[in-house]
């Protein structure tokens, strides 16, 4: 393929620069700027945020016959490199076809063809330029690398990509591979985890090759642990190794530079940032549309600093109108949002992240705010830099949890958890609609797949063996998973056709529903959060077990304030006889129902002007006494 000429593209050059920049052009169309030169200028401006120019450099260079074909394979691919840092990744992909038309076995090339092809939504090629490399006969042409780790490179990709496409079972087979060649990848042991979790396949450690059951443990993410253990000493430990592999040490804290103290007592009122990329349907978005509008706009100033997806949804649409300032980060680095944070003035920021899927935890490391506080999107601590505060509950943050987060806690009088009074409910279904048999007990369990475990089930057919006519109501999201707990019921004795499992519906649709089950059984270490906000709105019980970290009080904390107490249970004897006793005598979980009916949606859990002042009453002592 022959590259055209180029023409001079409409580029921006600061002035310091653009001397050197026409030499550089003029040396490119010549052929008399050599390729170490071309690389080394081609690396300066992009440094210098000028990709668009590094890109016509290597293109204009590129544009004049005669050079070694060694010498053009290099600039194809660097040039293709720069094309996709910049987001042209249709060109980009034109680029690395041109170095394979060169060298075929180029397994660089073909690594990087395979992200601009996801990046195009081409899965399939995507993971067939991956499987050329990892599946390649004879040896690939790897310009410095070794052939093991373009290898594992190749695999894990593909099994990144297949993991998001919810091909779990093919993802995980690629993770065995990978991790066969080099069983040193943590972070590909990491996933390996957490698939086996999203699949109900248990033991989820399983140990092969020279994989240990210890290396598997030690690897784990702190959302996989969350749901493996309740001991606060491992969980600490999981958001430890996080911290220290990944997030960096910043020593200049952004919030006391001149700037940011100005902005900061402009104008009187107390800035409230929220951060996070879950300001959609997701979640945390779910809970939190209510509390952005209830701020008191008197005494506060609400701004979203936000890089969430664009959904289209009303939610999200709903989220965004309710904030006073928009600052959209998806473009930023870490450090530049976190300048423009302490630029505009935040008082107390509050991360809806943590650690969980997406998250930007070296903004926080930079300090931008004098108030770092973590709340919602992880009930656990992340033990990240620069967050010295988690809002809680006393229920969910009791004494003895307290040595093992790293965060003082901020206790709200009744529950740590906000909800939306708003939320859109779809039409009354009945059990007929969903295949639930109208004259037996239903228990019921919407949680994702991977908070259940081998212990959580084996109780569940504990409670099902003990209520005879009865059934579970389950959401199983895969395949897999469906295949294994049917498998699984089998194996402890109790006909799999008792298990039914729940389609995916829309959130009107699935609030509705949570009527037909007569009662919510929460999973354990990792309770129902938003799960069981909706269930008790829609009010229906859920039977709870508490432990000894937040994650796995957080249903006991809402069960409280809805005037709950006797569904929260402290072991599985305990939460499976209380069960089996609402299981055999249906009258109570309908008692239940009519208290919640009567009374659930006026308790301390679901008044939310309430909630929003006490949120904003720490809020303001923290705020006020960082200005003072």
């Amino acid at each position: 393929m022959d590259i055209a000429r180029p023409s001079m593209p409409n580029l921006s050059v600061p002035a310091p620069l653009a001397q050197e920049w026409e030499q550089l052009l003029t040396r490119a169309r010549e052929g008399s700027l050599p390729l170490p030169e071309l690389m080394d200028r081609g690396n300066f401006f992009q440094g210098q945020n000028l990709g668009d120019a590094a890109a016509h450099l290597y293109e204009t260079w590129l544009s004049h016959e005669g050079q070694a074909p060694a010498a053009r394979l290099v600039a194809l691919y660097n040039w293709g490199t720069v094309l996709g840092n910049i987001q042209q990744h249709e060109r980009a992909e034109q680029v690395y076809r041109q170095a394979l038309a060169i060298s075929p076995t180029f397994a660089q090339a073909r690594l990087n063809l395979g992200h601009q092809l996801e990046h195009l939504g081409r899965v399939d090629d995507a993971l067939g330029a991956w499987r050329e490399v990892y599946e390649g006969v004879g040896p690939m042409e790897a310009l410095g690398a070794d052939q093991t780790g373009l290898r594992t490179h190749a695999f894990n990709n593909a099994a990144r990509l297949l993991e998001l496409q919810r091909r779990y079972d093919e993802s995980e087979a690629l993770m065995v591979r990978s991790l066969t060649l080099n069983p040193e990848q943590t972070d590909v042991m990491q996933h390996y985890v957490h698939i086996r979790q999203k699949q109900c396949k248990w033991p989820v450690y399983e140990a092969f090759g020279e994989v240990t059951h210890n290396k598997l443990l030690i690897a784990t993410s702190l959302l996989a642990t969350l749901s493996a253990t309740d001991d606060p000493a491992l969980q600490m430990g999981a958001a430890q190794r996080f911290v220290h592999e990944k997030v960096t040490k910043q020593k200049d804290a952004l919030w006391r530079h001149p700037v940011s103290v100005t902005a900061r007592q402009q104008g009187g009122k107390i800035k409230i940032g929220y951060l996070s990329g879950d300001l959609c349907m997701h979640a945390v978005g779910l809970l939190t549309a209510e509390l952005y509008e209830l701020h008191d706009r008197e005494k506060f100033e609400i701004h979203a600093f936000d890089w969430s997806r664009e959904d289209g949804t009303s939610l999200r649409k709903r989220i965004l109108m309710s904030m006073d300032k928009v600052w959209r980060l998806n473009a930023m680095d870490d450090a530049t949002a976190a300048k423009l944070i302490a630029q505009a003035g935040i008082d107390v920021l509050v991360d809806l992240q943590g650690l969980t899927s997406g998250a930007r935890p070296n903004i926080l490391a930079h300090r931008p705010a004098p108030v770092q506080v973590s709340y919602l999107g992880l009930p656990a601590t992340s033990l990240l830099p620069g967050v010295d505060w988690i809002l809680a509950d006393r229920f969910t943050m009791p004494p003895e949890y307290l040595p093992y987060c790293s965060e003082k806690p901020i206790y709200l009088p009744h529950c740590y958890q906000v909800s939306d009074r708003k939320r859109e409910i779809g039409a009354d279904p009945t059990r007929a609609q969903y295949e639930l048999p109208e004259d037996a007990f239903v228990f019921c369990s919407f949680n994702n797949n991977h908070k259940m475990n081998a212990e959580v089930f084996g109780a569940w057919m504990r409670i099902l063996q003990g209520v005879p006519n009865s059934v579970l109501w389950l959401l199983a999201d895969n395949e897999w998973a469906k295949a294994n707990l049917r498998r699984e019921a089998e194996a402890a004795g109790v006909d799999a056709s008792r298990l039914i499992f729940a389609p995916r519906v829309a959130p009107p649709d699935y609030l509705a529903r949570f009527q037909l089950p007569d009662l919510v059984l929460d999973t354990f270490p990792y309770n129902a959060g938003t799960t069981a906000s909706d269930c008790l709105w829609m009010g229906t019980p859920i039977l709870t077990r508490s432990g000894r970290s937040y994650i796995s009080r957080m249903c006991g904390s809402l069960l409280t304030a809805v005037g709950l107490p006797d569904l929260i249970t402290f072991s599985v004897d305990e939460y499976v006889q209380r069960a089996i006793q609402i299981g055999l005598n249906p009258g109570r979980a309908k008692s239940y129902k009519r208290y919640l009916r009567d009374e659930g949606r006026n308790s301390a859990l679901f008044d939310m002007p309430a909630i929003v002042r006490d949120i904003e009453r720490e809020f303001e002592q923290l705020a006020l006494a960082h200005r003072s």
